[in-house]
């Protein structure tokens, strides 16, 4: 085997438990003392320095395989890059190879060592030096590989393989072939992989050790008033050590200042590979309450203690906060009705990399939806990645977890116990989060058996058995779930009609009007590409949607829209363009009207909130004489040409719709008058519309519109949401270039392809292959996606137009820096000896993406999901 120059690096620098730099892992921030002694746990960035190989190759398991000609990636990684637009099972399916070697820090002697996944899609084999070690199936839950149970030790020079396959395979849930799928297995090892180090004697994890209501670390909280709570910590212990110890589990609660709140010790004896359990009870006097509005997060410390010597430990991050569902008046939070949860559901597919997301990315997908006014998300339709979940806790978004499954059962009893195997791996992971409000345990659009459904009830009371548990929530109309489930999946009116349900409604998707499963023609998809006037018609088709979540007699307790961000599917040829966001995450019409749902008085700590007031008109050739506002103001004055004119509309609050109905102003903008002013009057700069924002007489936000004149100039931002590029390897971020005229207003029917440079430590995802760079422009934007090195420091973004000449709009700069990884890297640094780019031919593509089919076999598929979608009242 050739030998690589290597060089281990294990760069530790300051890390801090604040909500911007933090990141959990296996359900645990870091302790202050983690960060500055290094004791106790150790947590390593693993993602760095993977060797990686698209297609099975004989022999790849070996320790001494050659892997030179193999390409180095990071993870989180996909096993393919995909144009935005690919959907109609155009991914990769099949067999894929990382590997990566690694020396075990010379830190961790005596010490517990394990490599953590938070998660791969398909199937994984896992090898340790030329051994096989382990097997995993399903692509959406972590798993372990130990180390130190392996006989590796401080020092050693190890080889780890992992073979991931996300082939249809029906044994496994989800179970259903991805070309009669509603989204994508995309491939690889998606999610972080770490390794932790801790000592012999540590808190066990919550997903491995494999016992119901227990492993970890479990939180609830009881007697929950705005007076008093007492939070319950269940810690389990394990002793791996071959001779008894006593140990003390410290407990230690204090407030988002890092005040102590409360704080136990207690003494624990265990024998030689025994497990033990302490239960500690902290009073809290008049607790902050969570709620989507205010999101106060407590910190839970635990050590395991071996007299002043620190084995193990972390910070769980809880929120108090009580909630009942009641029948009459809906959701119950902290003893007060709380009135509708409107949301949505959420995919993880971006564009370009398919589910490989960054943990800023999963943040800045939580502050979107926040921003656009959602207190509920859905989880759809697989638990989400943690950092997602952690984003939840912080920005105030309620979540409903469900289970891996859409519209497929497999008779086989294997199939049900992984369902259920699923969600117990599912609560035991996210029970501790103040933003779970639901579970689903059960499979999205599946016709299941009655004892399968009340199993999965009973399971998610068996691994939550205390009060104020999460609920669990199905379809109102599958088997066992009216007679005995907390809350139904149902539909505006549900609640009026004899022989109502029992329990609270929720509609878990709303705002499809699809014609029919085949087509797919519908009002509410647009893409954002398309222009004006299809957004519009969208937002106003959500609109109406969105209206019905407030029709209710206290039953119907609100509903999730599907679905708030554009992305690839299986089974059509189109992508899901209906989301409030396109696959880079740039809004639409409809994310200002979910905005403009968001009180004005609201003042979040962490989302965007306020008065505003939006205007959806681009005063082009081809606009509406119509003019479309949003705002949560009491009224708008909307003026045009320096005040010559102007309208004031009352935005309507009508009990029983929607906070804030959009604004119609008839009959605004003609473009002949316009035309006039501009051509003849030489006085264009008062071609405007300006929109103010009334509330109690007085003015408290404006925007100005003014249509776009030639193309002149790039300009280029930094869509960040408060998260600066990290410096380790795979994190990344979205630039966009907009084509302006002189003023700055965006040309948005400007036809340019964009190209992009970048100096520094960045790099850009993806080429002209997938239409990455050069990138065509779309409603005035082309977005560009860089990925940042392992090294901390500036990074210079250049665009100009692909075809530069005399009257080229004129090229853009950006400037901005990344900032070090919070977490030591463990990895050797990996040479790249050749260009690794490995093109797939046509040929070779078809036979290792798809099958072919012939047309009747592609009615019977979609004639499939027509019938399960009727089944389950979609597009009401």
């Amino acid at each position: 085997m050739k030998k690589i120059f290597s060089m281990l690096l294990f760069g530790f620098l300051s890390l801090s438990v604040s909500s911007q730099t933090a990141v959990s892992v296996a359900g645990f921030f870091p302790l202050p003392e983690q960060v500055s002694r290094g004791s106790g746990r150790t947590v390593y960035n693993f993602n760095l320095g993977w060797r990686f190989h698209r297609g099975d190759v004989a022999g790849a398991e070996a320790a001494v395989f050659d892997d030179l000609q193999w390409e180095v990636v990071s993870i989180p990684h996909s096993v393919q890059l995909m144009p935005s637009e690919a959907s109609g099972c155009r991914n990769y399916q099949g067999i894929a190879w990382y590997r990566k070697r690694f020396v075990v820090p010379e830190a961790s002697e005596g010490k517990d060592v394990s490599i953590h996944f938070e998660a791969a899609m398909g199937k994984q084999v896992l090898y340790l030096n030329g051994d096989k070690v382990g097997e995993h199936q399903g692509g959406y839950l972590p798993f372990n590989l130990n180390l130190t149970d392996q006989g590796v030790v401080a020092g050693d020079t190890c080889v780890v393989a992992v073979m991931v396959d996300n082939s249809n395979d029906k044994t496994f849930p989800p179970g259903k072939p991805q070309y009669t799928l509603d989204f994508s297995y995309h491939g690889g090892i998606y999610r972080d992989v770490w390794l932790i180090s801790k000592g012999r004697t540590a808190l066990t994890d919550a997903v491995e050790a494999n016992r119901v209501a227990g492993g970890g670390v479990f939180v609830h909280a009881e007697n929950i008033s705005e007076q008093h709570a007492e939070v319950v910590v269940k810690s389990e212990v394990e002793n791996k050590e071959n001779r008894n110890r006593t140990v003390t589990i410290e407990t230690v609660l204090v407030d988002a200042g890092q005040r102590i709140v409360g704080k136990k010790r207690r003494k624990l004896a265990l024998k030689a590979g025994e497990v033990g359990i302490v239960e500690q009870r902290l009073a809290v006097r008049k607790p902050k309450l969570w709620t989507p509005e205010t999101p106060y997060l407590y910190h839970v410390q635990t050590r395991v203690l071996d007299g002043g010597i620190l084995l193990d430990g972390g910070v769980t991050r809880i929120g108090i906060r009580s909630f009942v569902f009641d029948a009459e008046k809906g959701l119950i939070l902290n003893g007060k009705p709380y009135g509708q949860l409107v949301g949505a559901n959420r995919h993880q597919d971006f564009a370009y990399v398919g589910n490989a997301l960054p943990n800023s990315q999963q943040w800045r997908d939580a502050k979107r939806l926040r921003d656009a006014g959602c207190t509920i998300i859905r989880t759809a339709h697989y638990p989400q990645d943690p950092s997602f979940m952690d984003a939840c806790d912080e920005l105030g978004l309620f979540v409903i977890v469900a289970t891996p499954g859409w519209q497929y059962w497999n008779k086989d009893p294997k199939f049900a116990q992984l369902v259920h195997r699923n969600t117990r791996e599912i609560i035991r992971r996210d029970r501790n989060h103040p933003s779970v409000l639901m579970w689903e345990p059960i499979l999205n659009e599946t016709s299941y058996p009655l004892d399968f459904a009340l199993e999965a009830l009973k399971i998610t009371k068996d691994e939550y058995p205390y009060e104020g548990r999460p609920v669990a929530a199905a379809d109102v109309h599958s088997a066992g779930v009216a007679e005995h489930y907390d809350v139904v999946y149902g539909w505006p009116g549900d609640d009026e009609k004899p022989g109502r349900p029992k329990q609270c409604i929720f509609t878990r998707e709303f705002g499809e009007n699809v014609d029919d499963w085949y087509a797919h023609n519908n009002n509410n998809r647009a893409c954002r590409g398309w222009g004006e006037r299809p957004q519009l018609v969208q937002a106003l088709s959500l609109a109406k949607s969105y209206d019905e979540m407030y029709r209710t007699t206290g039953q119907f307790i609100g509903g999730a829209q599907w679905h708030p961000f554009d992305h690839q599917r299986g089974y059509h040829p189109d992508p899901y363009f209906g989301g409030i966001y396109d696959a880079f995450r740039q809004p639409k019409y409809a994310y200002e009207m979910f905005r403009s749902q968001s009180p004005a008085h609201l003042n979040h700590p962490t989302a965007e909130s306020g008065p505003m007031v939006y205007i959806a008109h681009e005063m082009s050739p081809f606009s509406d004489a119509d003019v479309v506002v949003f705002s949560n103001c009491d009224s708008v004055r909307l003026s045009v040409y320096d005040g010559t004119k102007s309208w004031v509309l009352p935005v309507v609050h009508a009990k029983g719709h929607m906070p804030n109905a959009p604004l119609v102003f008839k009959n605004v903008w003609d473009f002949w008058e316009a035309r006039e002013l501009s051509y003849k009057q030489k006085n264009w700069q008062k071609v405007n519309m300006v929109a103010e924002g009334i509330i109690g007489g007085k003015v408290v936000c404006t925007t100005k519109r003014m249509p776009s004149r030639r193309s002149t100039k790039l300009r280029l931002k930094l869509d960040t949401e408060g998260k600066q590029l990290v410096a380790d390897g795979s994190d990344f971020i979205v630039v966009v270039a907009e084509v302006t005229d002189d003023s700055g207003n965006v040309r948005r029917l400007a036809k340019e392809n964009i190209v992009f440079s970048i100096e520094g430590e960045g790099e850009i995802i993806g080429d002209a292959s997938i239409h990455a760079n050069p990138r065509p422009v779309e409603f005035g934007t082309a977005p560009l996606l860089v990925r940042s090195t392992c090294k901390a420091g500036k990074v210079k973004v250049t665009a100009r137009v692909q075809f530069e000449g005399t009257h080229a709009p004129a090229s853009a700069e950006i400037e901005f820096e990344s900032i070090p990884c919070q977490l030591p890297f463990c990895h050797i640094e990996q040479q790249q000896d050749t260009v690794l780019k490995r093109v797939v031919s046509d040929h070779e593509q078809d036979s290792v993406n798809s099958r072919r089919f012939s047309e009747e076999e592609k009615k019977q598929m979609l004639d499939e999901v027509e019938k399960q979608q009727t089944e389950f009242g979609i597009g009401k």
